[in-house]
């Protein structure tokens, strides 16, 4: 890893990714987590300060950057929610089948290289009943913006940690095994429309 990536990429993906518009995302989503938590993604903890004390018992924080990792482990000191960080990609979690009762994940399936891998191991790790939540930006429904998106995203990747501007994160969901109990998408007021399209809900196991 290059110092561009450990020491210049994180405080920057920790401005864009706490700005207003995609912190009130996180307040829709994140406070509807309980019981044992998996966040795909954790990053610097953007997402600490939404959860439910009342309603989540543990938190399992992924985050495979360094640079993130550095961030995070000074936040979750001292946190008054009990949260173990798994320095792991999502693609190879290490928690066991049925050991979580909802998975939360903003703004990573976007930069995940596998996404579909990393669903399908968030599916597995889910107790019966459990929770997907999620809250992402991805592939826009407009053509000219989707033109847009497909010209800058080979560029945006290097520079935005291999974010990609055009998945299709209801396709993604769906392909992993789960159905959608709640799905709203909209483009983000104050964000640039190529990056701006998102998509936030609730799934379950189909």
């Amino acid at each position: 890893m290059g110092l561009y990536d450990r020491f210049i990429l994180p405080p920057l993906i920790n401005a864009a990714c706490g700005a207003k518009p995609i912190a009130k995302q996180r307040a829709k989503v994140v406070p509807q987590a309980s019981g044992v938590v998996l966040e795909l993604g954790f990053g610097s903890g953007l997402n600490l300060p939404h959860y439910d004390r009342s309603k989540v018992s543990r938190l399992y924080a992924l985050e495979p950057s360094p640079g993130m990792l550095a961030r995070a482990r000074r936040l979750v000191q001292g946190s008054d929610l009990p949260v173990e960080i798994l320095p792991e990609t999502a693609e190879a979690l290490s928690l066991g089948d049925v050991s979580v009762d909802t998975v939360l994940v903003t703004y990573s399936l976007c930069t995940i290289p596998d996404p579909l891998a990393a669903l399908v191991g968030a599916r597995r790790a889910l107790k019966p009943g459990g929770r997907l939540l999620f809250a992402e930006h991805g592939r826009a429904p407009d053509a000219q913006v989707l033109r847009t998106q497909v010209r800058v995203e080979p560029i945006w990747k290097r520079i935005a940690g291999g974010c990609h501007l055009t998945r299709d994160i209801p396709a993604l969901i769906r392909e992993a095994g789960f159905q959608f109990e709640t799905l709203e998408s909209m483009y983000l007021p104050g964000t640039p429309g190529w990056a701006g399209f998102n998509f936030w809900g609730v799934a379950h196991s189909a």
